[in-house]
């Protein structure tokens, strides 16, 4: 589903233009989602769209009726013991309470993002807030954004953390006491603002030139029709739903768990805690580098559709939080080895992911003229034109992190997603979702990338790829 941390952008490259001023300006066809839908791509968004949802509510139905077990009620229903409509009826329905606490959250976060400006890049060393330019769109239109997600999670957890210990307005387990009745305002919200992003794109898009139409209905609602959906001059749909509700909700729903865990239990796990940790600190980053995402695959290339949308609203914010969820129903106090070297990984995988990314960002920033590992970086000099004629030069790197795979960040980070998991023990699957899940997403992210980059660089990404063979593990894939 939707893509969080994992931002995807181009590999580690550096650019200029022959003829153009703007250095920006390239094929619209280099951009975005496809123009014409074959039938296997048909039959991926179909299957998704009719299952996507199910599994989300199968796998918090299965902690909540089946102490998060995914084989018991399967079970149950082939032998008997159960009928659909019984697991059904012993689900939480949709509650006046839950839809009140959900709209006052969303409302809060639009309230943050549109009319408190950045004021956390006037005073934190190195943080990017404040207006910033996106990447160009195919249209060749550079939008602005208001980069103040930082502030929006100091803000929001301040007055959290205030409520816990000082004002007492709401329970510190409020999150999960109406986990399934929030799943279904979350579920109302993902496919409202999917349905109108698809209106908007046929009636009245930000920009027609940058709208996309297969004529196919499935394919158009799943993947989108606009490129840059906005309200108003800063409503942006895509940089809005995936950072707020979803992002800043993580955090808050960990920490929601770890106070139900307190209260059943007296106590809170060393495992809850690594949890907490190791996604805070990825969360963290992601707010910190927001300037960074507006490079990504998420904003230079996919459109804002239901795989955005809903995913930002209901996959993300479920399925990335399973460890904690699974944690509340099966306390898990680690042995000191364990936690220690679940604590490392996480860290190391960290550590790969940021500095693999800062290694990127400084060679593109230089273009090449900069040291890294203590030495000038090793690269392979590109070149591509576009529909308009205009040639364009590239360089991308072949040393560094970069040197040792195509997508060494994504290394990095599937090595944090694994230590989400180990925090948790080995008596349960359910937890280990989350690996099996970065792993596909990742590895497809990598071959659609790299489809792209074959495309535009032809012979010269032959030459990239001969260079550095592997795309994620050096000696292996």
């Amino acid at each position: 589903m939707a893509t969080h941390l994992p931002k995807e952008k181009k590999p580690t490259e550096g650019r200029k233009h022959q003829h153009m001023q703007n250095d920006t300006k390239a094929s619209q066809g280099q951009w975005g989602r496809a123009w014409e839908v074959d039938w296997f791509s048909l039959a991926s968004i179909i299957f998704l769209l009719i299952f996507a949802p199910l599994i989300v509510y199968y796998f918090i139905m299965s902690c909540a009726q089946y102490q998060c077990s995914l084989a018991d009620p399967l079970l149950d229903l082939l032998t008997g013991n159960k009928h659909l409509s019984d697991i059904w009826n012993s689900t939480p329905t949709l509650t006046y309470r839950a839809a009140a606490i959900y709209a006052l959250w969303v409302t809060f976060q639009v309230v943050l993002y549109l009319f408190i400006p950045d004021f956390c890049h006037k005073f934190l060393p190195g943080y990017m807030g404040g207006v910033q330019e996106g990447a160009v769109t195919p249209a060749g239109v550079v939008n602005k954004y208001e980069i103040n997600g930082l502030q929006a999670w100091i803000i929001t957890h301040v007055l959290w953390f205030a409520n816990a210990y000082c004002f007492h307005f709401f329970s510190p387990t409020i999150i999960f006491d109406n986990w399934i009745p929030l799943l279904w305002c979350a579920n109302i919200l993902g496919y409202a603002v999917s349905t109108f992003a698809m209106i908007k794109g046929y009636f009245f898009p930000t920009n027609a030139k940058d709208c996309k139409f297969t004529g196919n209905f499935f394919y158009d609602y799943m993947m989108g029709i606009e490129f840059n959906p906005r309200i108003g001059k800063w409503f942006d749909f895509k940089l809005f739903f995936n950072g707020r509700p979803g992002i800043v909700a993580w955090t808050l729903i960990n920490l929601s768990f770890a106070a139900k865990q307190q209260e059943l239990y007296g106590q809170v796990t060393n495992s809850m805690i690594l949890v907490n940790v190791l996604q805070g600190i990825y969360v963290l980053d992601f707010f910190w580098n927001e300037a960074w995402y507006l490079k990504t695959i998420d904003i230079c290339h996919d459109h804002f559709g239901w795989y955005l949308g809903w995913g930002d609203c209901v996959w993300l914010p479920y399925l990335y939080t399973l460890q904690g969820l699974y944690l509340v129903y099966h306390p898990v106090q680690l042995y000191t080895a364990h936690a220690v070297g679940t604590l490392m990984l996480g860290l190391l995988g960290y550590y790969i992911f940021r500095m693999t990314n800062h290694q990127k960002d400084l060679f593109r920033r230089t273009s090449g003229n900069c040291r890294i590992w203590g030495k000038k970086p090793e690269y392979i000099e590109c070149s591509y034109t576009s529909v308009d004629g205009s040639k364009y030069y590239s360089k991308l790197m072949t040393s560094g992190f970069w040197g040792w795979a195509r997508h060494f960040n994504y290394t990095g980070d599937l090595m944090g997603s694994l230590a989400y998991c180990l925090a948790c023990g080995f008596k349960h699957v359910l937890p280990y979702f989350y690996i099996v899940y970065m792993t596909i997403l990742l590895t497809h992210r990598c071959l659609r990338d790299e489809h792209r980059c074959s495309s535009k660089y032809g012979k010269d990404w032959k030459r990239y790829t001969a260079a550095v063979p592997y795309r994620l593990l050096p000696g292996i894939f």
